[in-house]
This record gives C-alpha cells, structure tokens and sequence, in this order.
C-alpha cells in the first residue's frame, strides 16, 4: 500500500515544481524583476562572494528554474526522492520570502493572498520534509552506520580475544618449555 502512496504521491508533489520551473525559465525577466527586492538587499553584499557566483537576477532565477526542473523530475520519477526533496526545499525557502512579503503588501486583498500563497509554499516544505525523510521501510543512513560500527567492534573484540587467547597460550608453553630446559640443565 505505501509503495502504491508514493508512486502517486511523489509526482503529484513534483507537478507543481517542474510546472514552475519551466514557467520561470520561460519568463526568466518577470520573475527577476519580482525577486529583484530580496536579490537587491543580497547584493549589497555580494562584494563577499567569489567571482564564480552569479549575481545576475535572471541568471539566478535560471538557476532556480532549473534546479526546480531538475530535482522535480527526479523526484516524479522516483530517482533520489530524498535527495531531490532537499534540493526542492532549498530552492523554494528563497523563492517564498522574495515572491510572497505579504508582511511588506499595504493593500489587504493582496496581502491576504500573498499570506495564502506563503502558507501554501510551507504546506509544500512539510510535504517534502516528509519526503526527504522517508527511506521506504529501509533502516536510515544514521541507523545502518551505527549497526555496521557495532558489528565491526564485536568482530574486532572476537578477533582479539581469540588471538590473546592463542598468544597466551604460546606463552605458557614458551614458559614450561624453558622451565623444563632450565630443569634438564647441569648444575
């Protein structure tokens, strides 16, 4: 039954992302031009950031575009679910506070509906948080590498303890030997 849930579940999650994504890619100045408050405040700081990052608006929002292209379509086909959640969550967190300020908006009606709009986008994160965290009935990342450190330290104990075992008792007969040497020698 849960595999059923996630073969329909997941796409239906990533829809909205790949729709976005292309829609964004599309209209690449648009949407810019609407993040262009939050990028403004970032770039009076961008003096920080080394050349290879772009401070460009509508190459970051290509960039955007296209993570959202990218992690969505893996995570509609069950490729990375985890993985592609995480860079889903990474990608919308930004893309919220610059697109929805309802706490900016002066006009009730439109700040109503940008308060919509970011509700709508944290019901999105919780989705994504669920399924960043699901490991589809397999033991997590964090539990397996615990039980493999632990298996390790048994067999590690067992191995010792039979070679101190064996060296203990090459010793004992290292000991008897020279005890019996020392017992055959004249006097």
């Amino acid at each position: 039954m849960t595999v059923i849930l996630r073969r329909l579940a997941r796409p239906m999650l990533a829809g909205i992302f790949i729709y976005g994504g292309i829609n964004a890619f599309k209209q690449a100045e648009g949407h810019a031009e609407a993040a262009r408050p939050v990028l403004d405040k970032v770039g009076e700081r961008s003096d920080k950031l080394p050349d290879a990052v772009p401070t460009d608006p509508v190459t970051l929002v290509k960039i955007d575009a296209g993570v959202k292209i990218a992690a969505g379509t893996l995570l509609a086909l069950n490729k990375f679910p985890r993985l592609s959640s995480l860079a889903l969550i990474g990608s919308l967190v930004p893309t919220t506070l610059a697109g929805h300020p309802f706490w900016e908006a002066k006009d009730p009606q439109e700040k109503q509906q940008q308060l919509i709009h970011l509700l709508k986008n944290a019901g999105l994160v919780g989705g994504l948080l669920i399924a960043a965290a699901d490991t589809e009935g397999r033991p997590s990342v964090g539990w397996r590498t615990r039980h493999a450190a632990e298996k390790a330290s048994k067999q590690a104990h067992k191995a010792t303890g039979k070679a101190g075992k064996r060296a203990h008792k090459a010793s004992k007969q290292i000991q008897s030997t020279a005890a019996s040497a020392r017992g055959a020698l004249p006097v």
